[in-house]
């Protein structure tokens, strides 16, 4: 079978052009970061290439010195980035050629705002990668053969990144990828040997591998000369390093736009020795959200890369942390099943963690507008922590931030902290509610009474807060509480005359009560007089250690079986509705009303109606009664 038998053409999704298309406006400011990005992944595929070949030698086909070539032509106005790492088969061009065509195309998308500034950093946050090429080509040709394969399986990508592109299978004697440019008209400046030299310089040098241009020395134009330092950041001083170099260290292994929000670079010798080199983005992925996804943070062996995103190395909680971890004393042949039992992994984990959550509490103490952006977009994982690090709860504590019925409209902005600074004389307890929502939560029935007695509550509505809550008890010795589960006790400030009048409501309305728990029967498990409310007929809650109702409607609606646990309705005994419908004496209109009243307090929780028709029908009955007295 001839090798033209196998060339196709294909179509890009219509997502895929719409973002090359804005991609190229939004970065045209900063055309040369497409030198970065081409030699960026020739640099990961040669760490790939070391990586397998530890288990493989016979994939360096003879050629152990890996390098990064980078080339022009004036006259034919192209630029070529060639490596000689682990190269790709026809699967993996199609699949892994650029991040565009890869998950997040569509949150994307639905994250564009149609401000040119702020979608050009929506476009770093989302990753540029291999198509930033087209930025400054109108025709792009990358030629690949994975390492190990014959010479024949070689496979040739075009495109003109307007709606389509070519695979075409070729012969490829040598492995690796080579990416050709075909410059656009007036970016000619790019097939000049020192724009290309200083490009390298800037964004490049600290590549732990030798990029390779052309000598310019006479007689010597033929030899190839190394341009960067070709030494690994992380294992240099810190003294000598400027924060440029650390910043396009970031924009290069994070694959982002924009510069890192912090980092922290450590030496450990002794019983071991390692350097861990961790950044902060500004921003967070699209794929924050998938636990499952890839981790941040890579594994070197004395300056040999391991493997990327060693999930062993940073917990899920800070998978949001990119960098780096060389270790002097692991084997070059670990595997990730050796990681999960390994000591050493433990300890450097343990210390990394400590570390990220040092810089983390530095930003917090010091930069407090600063921190405020590191929580708007990382502050919803940080509330993974108590559950999954109990050792180092106590300190994630500290770093959270919420919203409060004393706070700045629904932002997160109050610390623990902050929160015991301003707790009324007499309160032990920290109140918190959890909903599906700020607004839920902030215009909860149950805040009633707290804000007649003007008692800071926290505002929980993060889907994560009731499952963070079940595993955070306390804060400096002070208890949290749920102001919408079990019997509410206010301690000291509560008189003890209101103690005496809401037992002396409790055996009033013994009757009442006792009507309404028959007429709803098994849908609630209790009917009791509420001293929370004080301008709302109606709430329900749950017992001490019962799942609240938002968490029960998420579950279920995530398809898990969720057990029925039956709400507690409480009524405010003074209010005008409760008032009038207390002696009414037609049984079926008096069980209209209980209905109505559990269907309110369900809805005001943000819960789901079992059957919304028959709540709209009985609240007709009983407004259509009203009027007609």
């Amino acid at each position: 079978m001839s090798v033209d038998a196998h060339k196709e053409t294909l179509g890009f999704q219509t997502e895929v052009r719409q973002l090359l298309k804005l991609m190229i406006h939004s970065l045209y400011s900063n055309k040369e970061i497409f030198l970065r990005e081409l030699i960026s992944n020739a640099s990961d595929a040669c760490d790939k290439l070391r990586f397998e070949a530890l288990t493989d030698e016979a994939l360096m086909e003879d050629d152990a010195e890996l390098k990064i070539q980078v080339e022009f032509d004036k006259d034919a106005k192209t630029v070529t980035v060639r490596d000689n790492g682990i190269g790709m088969d026809r699967e993996e061009v199609m699949e892994n050629v650029g991040t565009i065509a890869k998950s997040g195309t569509k949150q994307f998308f639905e994250s564009l705002t149609g401000d040119q500034a702020k979608d050009a950093q929506l476009i770093g946050q989302f990753g540029v990668g291999f198509y930033s090429a087209f930025i400054v080509a109108d025709k792009v040709s990358l030629t690949t053969r994975r390492a190990g394969m014959g010479a024949e399986h070689g496979v040739r990508w075009e495109s003109d990144g307007e709606g389509e592109y070519t695979l075409e299978t070729v012969e490829r004697p040598m492995r690796g990828t080579e990416v050709t440019l075909h410059l656009r008209e007036g970016e000619e400046e790019f097939a000049e040997a020192y724009r290309l030299r200083h490009i390298i310089n800037k964004y490049s040098d600290h590549i732990n591998l030798p990029i390779e241009m052309k000598s310019e020395e006479e007689g010597k134009q033929d030899e190839y000369e190394v341009v960067n330092s070709a030494s690994a950041l992380w294992a240099r001083p810190k003294t000598e390093i400027k924060d440029e170099e650390y910043n396009e260290f970031y924009k290069h292994i994070a694959h982002d736009f924009e510069e890192p929000l912090a980092h922290i670079h450590t030496k450990v010798e002794g019983n071991q020795s390692y350097a861990t080199l961790f950044y902060v983005p500004q921003r967070a992925p699209f794929d924050l959200w998938d636990r499952d996804k890839r981790h941040g943070v890579k594994l070197y062996v004395r300056r040999v890369f391991i493997m990327d995103d060693a999930e062993q190395l940073m917990p899920t909680y800070l998978r949001f942390i990119r960098g780096v971890v060389d270790s002097d004393d692991l084997p070059l042949n670990v595997s990730r099943e050796i990681l999960q039992r390994n000591k050493q992994i433990d300890t450097i984990r343990a210390a990394s963690v400590k570390k990220v959550l040092g810089l983390l509490e530095g930003m917090a103490n010091n930069e407090a507008e600063k921190y405020q952006g590191f929580w708007d977009e990382f502050g919803s994982v940080i509330k993974e922590g108590p559950a999954e690090d109990h050792a180092n709860k106590a300190r994630i504590a500290k770093l959270l931030r919420f919203a409060s019925t004393k706070g700045d409209a629904d932002k997160q902005t109050v610390s623990l902290d902050e929160y015991l600074s301003r707790m009324k004389e007499g309160q032990d307890k920290i109140y918190y509610i959890t909903a599906d929502s700020y607004a839920a939560a902030n215009n909860s029935p149950h805040l009633e009474v707290f804000r007649k007695k003007e008692v800071e509550v926290l505002l929980m509505g993060d889907r994560v807060d009731e499952w963070m809550m079940s595993f955070l008890d306390e804060f400096e010795g002070r208890q949290f509480q749920s102001i919408a589960k079990g019997e509410l006790d206010l301690g000291e400030l509560e008189d003890e005359q209101e103690k005496e009048e809401a037992k002396k409501s409790q055996q009033e309305h013994k009757d009442l009560l006792e009507r309404m728990q028959k007429a709803l029967g098994d849908k609630v498990k209790e009917v009791r007089v509420s001293h929370r409310l004080t301008r709302s007929p109606s709430c329900l809650v749950v017992e001490e250690h019962d799942m609240n109702l938002s968490m029960q409607k998420i579950l279920k609606q995530a398809g898990h079986d969720v057990p029925t646990m039956k709400p507690i309705l409480e009524i405010n005994s003074e209010h005008p509705l409760v008032r009038q419908f207390e002696h009414e004496q037609d049984e079926e209109r008096f069980s209209d009303w209980a209905h109505v009243l559990l269907d309110q307090a369900m809805l005001s929780e943000g819960g789901q109606l079992e059957d919304p028709a028959s709540f709209v029908s009985r609240l007709n009955e009983l407004m259509l009664d009203l009027s007609g007295k």
